[in-house]
């Protein structure tokens, strides 16, 4: 029989755009996301979505309540569905055996719907599709978890069907995706999972493999973006030392036909949900599989990636004569990407983390992260807080030194410097005339994301530091130029 309910366990980034999509393309099909957090399906459910993503909320407003529908009742929903995502958080572990610790995914919750799943699913065959990350075998371990449930007339297909989504992006990832990557070893159920995006997406994209192939195929996707986003980032420094401008090097790299321009953009760093803990779940398979090289070749991603924020964040130090203590910086952004209302691995949370463990009062402005998201992610422990000056930033120092503002122009105002860490198409419209002519002087510019008019801001009075080239200031000091070289 064709599917005809699915439940999705996980209303996260994964889960809720992924669902809405489905809903909107098969309304023959009923779509429920399910979540044990009532504040998030509240969310869902209201006229302020729990994520932002372009494009979703349309989605979202017209299907739910149709075909769409989202519920804390877990086991309801698990109980009448013939398709279920398991769509959980997947994060890297902080606790455990030495070995898996910062490594290792944390396959708990994983753990928790597979058995959810065991207990309540209906009679007859459910199939169960993986879609967090998650490491390869692990299709194996769910399938073993759902066997224990030893229920006679109750049958289960675990299918592997890995997300490939860009925040910012997602909905037009969905909606035309460069594949759709379906991982099983039943060719039944991989053709029923395969006709619901055959809705929408021609079948020549719909890709089938082992299950294996398709978990891994998520871990080196990720690990080879994230590389090529170290390797640029590498060359910056080297353009710094040299002379060269990394902008006009990636542009000429990435025009190569074999190469291409896409993810040579030069930055502080990469952030977001996969990408680390996809590149560590790399490393730990192959530690666990004795292959110390190829360990150490993933881990080099992640180090020189470390070391990009490290140097960002001393170079504003460095600048400003040493020191940041009582002074006010505007930090400008603070998502990990643009689009998208996501702060996890968020490179701020480091350049804004240093800078509290300096001694500064950091003014933050971001247009789509809550207040509350801000400071809870300065109070936590980060893995990327193993490079900050303490070992964890104080709550107590956060709430005194940490300001959410609503206004670029009033995080700005008084400030010693302006740091921009996400790349928001607004920050590239400001009037910095205005933003000068308010701060303290000299007025400091660090544009991490390599998106504002260098010259034009010099030429304002500026001092202007970026990614990836030397700047040539007209102040002068002792008879030589100011540079931009992080040395």
């Amino acid at each position: 029989m064709p599917v005809q309910s699915i439940c999705c366990i996980g209303a996260g980034y994964v889960g809720g755009p992924t669902c809405a999509v489905i809903a909107a393309k098969c309304p023959h099909i009923t779509v429920t996301v399910t979540d044990s957090n009532a504040a998030r399906i509240e969310q869902w459910n209201s006229d302020i979505l729990p994520i932002y993503e372009p494009g979703l909320e349309e989605l979202v407003k017209r299907c739910r309540g149709v075909n769409l529908f989202f519920s804390t009742d877990v086991k309801g929903a698990v109980k009448k569905a013939d398709l279920i995502f398991i769509s959980v958080n997947t994060p890297t572990k902080v606790k455990g055996a030495a070995g898996e610790v910062g490594l290792a995914p944390d396959l708990q919750y994983v753990e928790l719907a597979a058995r959810t799943i065991a207990r309540e699913a209906k009679e007859g065959l459910t199939l169960v599709v993986e879609k967090s990350t998650v490491p390869v075998r692990a299709a194996a371990t769910i399938s073993e978890m759902l066997a224990s449930a030893n229920r006679p007339g109750v049958s289960f297909q675990v299918l592997s069907n890995p997300e490939f989504l860009s925040e910012g992006t997602a909905i037009k990832n969905l909606l035309h995706p460069d594949r759709v990557l379906i991982g099983g070893e039943n060719q039944q159920a991989i053709s029923d999972l395969a006709d619901i995006y055959a809705a929408w997406v021609p079948r020549e994209r719909i890709l089938e493999t082992s299950t294996w192939s398709s978990e891994l195929s998520k871990l080196v996707a990720n690990a080879l973006l994230a590389q090529r986003i170290s390797s640029i980032n590498a060359a910056s420094e080297l353009c710094e030392m040299t002379g060269a401008n990394v902008s006009e090097v990636a542009k000429a790299v990435g025009m190569d036909s074999r190469i291409g321009p896409k993810f040579l953009n030069p930055s502080i760093g990469f952030g977001g949900s996969c990408f680390h803990k996809d590149i560590m779940s790399l490393v730990y398979l192959c530690k666990h599989y004795h292959l110390p090289e190829n360990a150490e070749y993933w881990q080099d991603i992640i180090n020189m990636n470390t070391h990009q924020r490290v140097r960002f964040c001393r170079k504003i130090v460095s600048s400003l004569f040493n020191t940041v203590s009582h002074k006010k910086i505007a930090v400008f952004g603070f998502a990990f990407k643009k689009d998208t209302g996501d702060t996890r691995e968020s490179s701020s949370i480091v350049v804004a983390d240093y800078l509290i463990g300096e001694g500064a009062e950091v003014f933050i402005y971001d247009p789509k992260v809550p207040d509350r998201q801000i400071l809870t992610d300065l109070k936590l422990p980060q893995i990327t807080k193993e490079i900050s000056p303490g070992v964890i930033t104080p709550e107590g120092i956060v709430d005194k030194s940490v300001h959410i503002c609503r206004d670029p122009y009033d995080a700005a105002r008084g400030a010693h410097a302006v740091v921009v860490c996400t790349e928001w198409d607004e920050f590239t419209t400001l009037d910095y005339q205005v933003i000068y002519d308010s701060m303290q002087k000299p007025a400091f510019l660090f544009d991490g994301r390599m998106i504002l008019n260098h010259d034009t801001l010099m030429k304002i009075g500026f001092r202007v530091h970026c990614i990836g080239k030397s700047l040539n200031h007209p102040n002068k000091t002792n008879g030589a130029s100011a540079t931009n070289g992080y040395h």
